[in-house]
């Protein structure tokens, strides 16, 4: 997907071009998800990259976005525990990678070039290796 020059500067409404409709029993996890949908992606956090890629939200924006954090730490820790934005773009479903073969790449690349760093930490990158595009 080609992505607009100033995709970082819009909300994942406006570049989806979709307003998710929720009802009063949603969980706070879709509230959140749905609050976050409105908020220009140059101002997520670390903790919302996180929260919506591990929801296996729009991950056509956040990947990328994701990658640049990664790219400056590794380690990069949301709410939960250092490397968690790791965590959460290993546990990505193999369809969006087989589909984004160029983001794998980075995501493969990084963590190979930190493999002595990741190996003693609490991170499984089995997953995401196994779904290497072919």
């Amino acid at each position: 997907m080609k992505l607009e020059n100033n995709w970082r500067y819009k909300t994942l409404e406006n570049l989806e071009k979709e307003v998710w409709s929720i009802s009063d029993l949603s969980s706070r996890l879709v509230t959140r998800c749905n609050e976050l949908r409105k908020i220009p992606l140059n101002k997520f956090t670390i903790e919302e990259l996180r929260i919506m890629i591990g929801q296996q939200f729009s991950l056509d924006y956040l990947v990328p976005l994701s990658i640049d954090v990664l790219s400056e730490d590794i380690f990069a820790e949301g709410d939960l525990f250092e490397g968690d934005l790791l965590n959460s773009v290993l546990s990505i479903d193999a369809g969006f990678w087989k589909d984004n073969k160029l983001y794998w790449e980075e995501v493969h690349n990084l963590i190979k070039n930190h493999w002595s760093e990741l190996n003693g930490q609490h991170l499984n990158a089995d997953r995401f290796l196994d779904s290497k595009p072919r």
